[in-house]
């Protein structure tokens, strides 16, 4: 029951009523098994990409690396020739094996060699890497998402590829934001503006809630490139050994300038603050303009 998605049907039993409209109930309309849940994600995307097609006039392309079918589609010049952003989002389970090739990875630093190009990175969270079972039970009640199993790691390729690409950070933990009381909405990020250089967050002060995000800790290795530009207030609530330890913030975006080889920009972000599935508002909106517009 570890390290799987939810099936559609678990959705609608959680978050019941929310999906009980034909649209997504109907099994003739909609697949009820995991990858109708899987459908979810790809819904959630598409305000962004709307967003984005207005502000630069250009459609933005969704591939899957190996499509619901088996079809694999790699990191190459299909893929990369004619983008100047490209958005790598880590929903893999890490007990799928998944791991960039080596041509992958050469082919996006290639791409990074380009003037004003941008690689977003963001493997999801990692819940339940303890082999301690009352630690899982902690992240467990923490989250409180009924949906995420006791262990849920995600990762294993955006991971490898940043490893491949030098990129000093990975993804820690599921934790829950703290939010406005009353709300379902996270409480502002701590924004570094002394660094954000480039104006990734000019006009944003809060990203949308979601009760699992990854701390994207930065490693040690070269960690002087690689810039935290925002921190997001945990819910001290509920205990979680992260808290436990002394953190009240985890790192929700970072940022590596054009150095070392680069012309481009890297990102690490979570895949949540490009979809609506947990919200949108004027400023996740403005993040997204801003990533548009920002080289």
């Amino acid at each position: 029951m570890d390290n799987r998605f939810s099936t559609m049907t678990e959705v609608r039993r959680v978050l019941w009523p929310g999906y009980e409209s034909p649209q997504w109930a109907d099994p003739l309309r909609f697949q009820q098994g995991i990858s109708g849940s899987l459908e979810l994600f790809f819904w959630a995307w598409v305000k962004f990409q709307q967003v984005i097609e207005e502000v630069t006039g250009h459609a933005v392309p969704m591939f899957q690396r190996v499509d619901q079918a088996g079809f694999p589609l790699p990191l190459d010049e299909r893929v990369l020739a004619d983008a100047d952003t490209l958005l790598v989002f880590g929903l893999d389970h890490d007990v799928t094996g998944q791991v960039a090739a080596p041509e992958e990875i050469e082919a996006v630093r290639a791409f990074l060699k380009r003037e004003g190009t941008c690689l977003v990175m963001g493997p999801h969270h990692d819940v339940g890497h303890s082999p301690d079972l009352d630690e899982r039970a902690l992240e467990y009640a923490h989250h409180g998402d009924a949906l995420v199993p006791r262990q849920q790691r995600f990762g294993g390729y955006t991971r490898s590829l940043m490893k491949g690409l030098g990129i000093p950070v990975e993804n820690r933990w599921g934790l829950r934001p703290a939010v406005v009381q009353g709300t379902n909405r996270s409480v502002p990020l701590t924004v570094m503006a002394d660094l954000d250089t480039r104006g990734w967050l000019t006009g944003v002060q809060n990203f949308n809630f979601h009760m699992h995000l990854p701390h994207y800790a930065v490693t040690p290795e070269d960690s002087r490139s690689a810039r935290v530009l925002a921190k997001q207030p945990i819910d001290q609530t509920r205990p979680h050994p992260f808290t436990n330890a002394g953190n009240t913030e985890f790192n929700a975006l970072v940022w590596m300038p054009p150095g070392d080889g680069r012309a481009g920009d890297v990102l690490v972000a979570d895949s949540t603050i490009f979809s609506t599935l947990f919200g949108a508002d004027e400023s996740l909106v403005r993040f997204w303009k801003n990533l548009a517009t920002a080289h």
